[in-house]
This record gives structure tokens, sequence and C-alpha cells, in this order.
């Protein structure tokens, strides 16, 4: 919490935070910190997952859990 409001404390209004993993509790751990943070909005719905935006590049980290079976979760959130 103490480095989402750091972030979000050098962002403007509007701002978009997009945050991915594939690992399941550490999604499930940010999803919680994200949408507890009184000036996020949740872009995808609130305790959603954002679909990958294609504009985001798939990395070798990402392909190595998709070959252990890993999901990959986004989230996106704006500043309010």
């Amino acid at each position: 919490p103490e480095w989402l409001d750091t972030v979000v404390s050098k962002c403007q209004s509007g701002a978009v935070i997009h945050a991915a993993t594939d690992w399941e509790p550490y999604a499930e751990h940010m999803m919680s910190v994200f949408s507890a943070h009184p000036q996020l909005t949740n872009l995808a719905g609130e305790g959603k997952y954002s679909p990958r935006p294609a504009s985001r590049p798939i990395t070798k980290f990402e392909l190595r859990g998709h070959r252990l079976g890993h999901n990959s979760y986004d989230l996106i959130f704006s500043r309010r």
C-alpha cells in the first residue's frame, strides 16, 4: 500500500496505472490493494481483471508462466 500511495501521488487525475502478473496469489494481493485505494477506479469493474491489451508486449516471464500453466492477470486502474 505504501508503494501504491507513492505512485498515485505522482499521477495526475485520469492517469492510468497498469500492473500485470502471471502469479495468481500476487494478482489477488494487487487487486485487494489497488481496489482499497481511495483515489483509484478499476477500469474493468469492481474486482475484475482487465483483458491483456494488445499494446502490452508478452514478456519472457509471461511466456514461461504460460508454459507452466499460469494465467496472466492485468490490472488497469485510473486515478480519480
